[in-house]
This record gives structure tokens, sequence and C-alpha cells, in this order.
């Protein structure tokens, strides 16, 4: 099988990811908590409320924001959001439509949003769709790293899952273009999709990874993706405080029980 790699790496040549204070990529996988507010007041409500939670970094999902296309608007409330999170990381994430996002948005406008956003200094890390382009995440990629922002490169599949010959080779095409964090979501439409997934991941996480890898089958019928992380090689899960941004999230505190109890019988 081609994977777009020809070396294979062990667990400990694969580079782990620190941001902040938060180290990913190690343990317990992290996670994630998307801020879906439609308003800056809901935004920063929703930021507010992360304290009382065991979230690791949080995503704000600027596609549900509804000034999402005014540059200057998205700033302040990228300043404001960063102030009220304190030391938790920022991800800063416009998810097309295509991708199961809120809003459609043209390559231009894809491209002048996120370069924003890491010229502020406020987003600690991007998430840039490897389907936007090659040429667009390279961009995206160089200009993230030459302000020392993470870039997440992303490949979303809401209709079915792709073989797990394709997931590997989406995840090393991502590699191989500097991206700090590869992730792929994809939809399962039978048990054998969630299965093709988990060894996708595992197979990726040991012989080809040498970054973090994120990876989960959505929906219900692949919720089971979002909490064996730690064992498939999934280095980050998303939980929900509120409204989810993707079909499966498991709410935060249900998710932190059981990945501590997996993490427990592990060790």
């Amino acid at each position: 099988m081609s994977t777009g790699t020809e070396e294979n790496f062990t667990n400990e040549d694969r580079r782990q990811l620190t941001v902040r204070n938060l180290t990913i990529g190690k343990g317990i996988p992290k996670i994630c908590v998307p801020l879906t507010g439609i308003t800056q007041e809901e935004i920063l409500t929703e930021a507010g409320r992360l304290e009382q939670f065991p979230a690791d970094l949080a995503e704000w999902r600027v596609d549900w924001y509804a000034q999402a296309k005014d540059v200057a608007a998205v700033l302040e409330t990228l300043k404001k959001l960063r102030a009220a999170l304190g030391e938790m990381p920022l991800l800063f994430t416009f998810r097309t439509k295509k991708e199961g996002g809120q809003a459609d948005i043209g390559q231009e406008e894809y491209l002048l949003l996120n370069e924003t956003a890491i010229r502020s200094g406020d987003a600690d890390l991007i998430d840039a769709e490897l389907f936007m382009g090659e040429e667009a995440l390279r961009q995206l990629t160089e200009e993230a790293h030459r302000y020392s922002v993470k870039v997440i490169a992303s490949s979303h599949d809401f209709e079915k899952t792709p073989t797990k010959e394709e997931i590997i080779r989406r995840l090393c095409r991502m590699q191989q273009l500097n991206a700090d964090i590869l992730k792929i979501a994809v939809m399962p439409r039978c048990k054998a999709d969630v299965l093709a997934l988990l060894a996708a991941t595992e197979e990726m996480d040991t012989r080809y990874a040498r970054r973090p890898v994120v990876t989960m089958s959505m929906g219900a019928q692949g919720m089971i993706s979002r909490l064996c992380g730690e064992l498939t090689g999934s280095s980050m899960t998303f939980g929900t405080v509120g409204k989810s941004s993707a079909p499966g999230q498991v709410p935060i505190k249900d998710l932190a029980e059981i990945l501590t109890h997996i993490h427990r019988s592990m060790e």
C-alpha cells in the first residue's frame, strides 16, 4: 500500500506537541470543547463556563458566529475570547459548509480570515481544511509557523467512511505538508466502517505518524472512536458543553470520566 511516506516510525519518534501548558500526544486524549455561540455575548458566556468543566482546550467555531465574515468583528471577539480563556489553548476554526460547517466561504475569504487570526496573536492553533486545496494549506501552515501558531490539518466526510488506505493516505499527506496535528472525521454506514477508522488510526500511529493524530467516526454508531483514542493513537477528542458541533459528541463530564477509567486500566 502506498501511504505517501516511505519510512516507518516508532511511537518514541513521534513528536508530541506542546501548546501553552498542554502537551497533546501524551497520556489521556485531550478534550476540546467547541464554542458555538452566534453572538459575541453567547461566545464569551460559553467560554466563561469552561472553568467548571474538565476541558483541556477550546475551539471557537467561527462559522457559527453571525459576524463571521466581518474581519474587524472577528478580531474583536477573538481578543475578548483569548482574555476570557486565560491560559487555556484556543483553536480557531472556520468549518466550511461542504465539510459540515454552518456557512459557505470562498478560498480568498477563508485565507484572509485565518491569516488575520494567525497574525492577531490571540489564537494558539488554527484548523486548515485539506480539501480547501494543498496550496492553501501550505500557505496557511507557513504563515502560522512564522507567528508560532500551530496548524491542525483536517478532512471531514459526512457521507461515508473512506477505505483504511485512503484515510492513512490523507493523514500522511497532511504530515508531508507540515501540519502540526493530523485530523480526519468520517461518517460510518455500518459497524465495519467504524472498525476501518480505528484500524487506520492504529496503523497511522504506530507506523507513520511523526506528530499527533486525531480521528473520529461520527454519529451514534461511531461514538466508541471518541472514547478509545488512548488505545488506537488518537490524541484528542471533542466534548460538549451545551450544543454539539458534530454528530456523536459526548457531554464533557461523561467523556472525562470514561477517558480516565480507560487510562487507569491501561497503566
